[in-house]
């Protein structure tokens, strides 16, 4: 039988009002083709002035066997997938046609109830799963690491059980976390099918560390981040240049670099600072409490950094925060490529640093929207005009531009 586009397929459920798993609001770039199992909800610390993500909302463990359900309902969406494709001679390939057909052949499941967006969710994540390979499973909320050892464990292995097809098993955790399980533990997490974990160091340097409420010091980043390395999970640190603000640039660059150093973790990943609406830090700023970076002088200030690092990690730069995407390599055997794709910005006459880095937003607006507002695009074909006229106010309106597209930035 070949697809035909009238075609439906049924997921026959016993209660459809129910038939979904709950996700989070955030993954890691990296894990932006995993299945999303949400295995605590929120934020335990919830306290840092740079992020809004999960503020006004409490930090709740789930139970076990609530996860386990989820992953009984993705396992039964995924199987209808699977069906759906060979019934309708696609062999198992995922396609768009397949998702309409059981988005419309399941009205009583994606259509009419509160939980319809989730569901439709769920339905999407778990297709983009599939069509991937089916091999990554990304652990959701903000610090699942900080569950009991042993349920956690149990949660890995079923999950594994259910979906063999699963090779890697990650999750955001914190320094200070990391710190506190044994080593004992973590080597546990690791046999159980644990591969890797995702950190957010943001900054080495105590000072920016303590006004951005981080609730962790370089000495515990080290820590606990040294304990992961040891048992062999894989571990990506985040750093967030633009953090230490004008105050601290280049001891929060120098010191983020030393830190590193002392863990060598397998990546370096950068997500450079951007004040994001309801966060604290909006308001510091606005207090004149904070003052940001250019963009100009954030690229210097990863410049630095890398300038500093002497480890063997992977440096990534898959956030669409970072102006300078080529800024990625292996340490230490790439550095001096890397610092070149930093020197070729920065040889570039200042007003063709000022289309570079307007086009370089625009695209990654683009990438999430797709289409610009009417009030949004006059600012940038005015902040264009200017650029190409060497106005006196091109650098003002093309960071007044700049500023509007981060504002979508996720």
């Amino acid at each position: 039988m070949f697809y035909h586009p009238n075609l439906t397929y049924q997921i026959r459920v016993e209660n459809p009002k129910n038939f979904f798993f709950e996700m989070g609001p955030i993954r890691p770039p990296s894990e932006s083709q995993s299945l999303l199992i949400r295995a605590t909800r929120n934020c335990p610390w919830n306290r840092c002035e740079f992020c809004p993500t999960y503020k006004n909302v409490k930090f709740e463990y789930r139970k076990v066997e609530e996860i386990k359900k989820d992953i009984d309902v993705a396992k039964v969406i995924a199987d209808g997938i699977k069906t759906a494709s060979w019934r309708f001679g696609l062999a198992g390939r995922v396609s768009n046609e397949v998702i309409k057909a059981i988005f419309q052949g399941n009205p009583e499941i994606y259509q009419g109830d509160g939980n319809s967006q989730l569901k439709l969710q769920n339905l999407i994540n778990v297709a983009n799963w599939l069509s991937s390979g089916g091999k990554t499973c990304f652990l959701q909320d903000a610090n699942t690491l900080i569950m009991r050892t042993p349920e956690l464990i149990e949660v890995i292995k079923y999950l594994k059980t259910v979906f063999p097809s699963i090779e890697r098993v990650t999750s955001y955790a914190r320094s200070k976390t990391c710190a506190k399980k044994t080593l004992q533990e973590l080597k546990d997490l690791k046999g159980a099918g644990l591969s890797r974990l995702h950190v957010g160091l943001e900054s080495g340097c105590d000072e920016v560390l303590e006004f951005m409420q981080k609730g962790v010091t370089a000495k515990e980043h080290i820590s606990g981040g040294r304990k992961v390395v040891e048992s062999g999970i894989s571990l990506s640190e985040y750093i967030m240049p633009g953090l230490g603000g004008k105050n601290w640039s280049e001891k929060h660059a120098r010191e983020s670099a030393r830190v590193l150093n002392e863990i060598n973790p397998d990546f370096i990943r950068l997500r450079s600072l951007i004040v994001k609406k309801g966060s604290p830090l909006r308001d510091k700023r606005d207090l004149g409490q904070f003052e940001e970076l250019s963009e100009d002088e954030v690229v210097d200030e990863i410049g630095f950094c890398i300038e500093n690092l002497n480890c063997s990690s992977y440096l990534a730069s898959d956030q669409m925060s970072n102006l300078l995407s080529e800024v990625e390599g292996q340490l230490p055997q790439d550095k001096e490529k890397i610092l070149e794709v930093i020197r070729k910005y920065k040889n570039k006459s200042p007003m063709e640093r000022l289309e570079f880095r307007l086009k370089t937003r625009l695209r990654s607006y683009r990438g999430v929207y797709g289409r610009i507002e009417p009030e949004l695009n006059q600012k940038i074909q005015e902040a264009l005009e200017a650029i190409r006229k060497e106005s006196p106010d091109a650098e003002t309106k093309t960071n007044q531009a700049i500023s509007a597209l981060k504002e979508g930035f996720v």
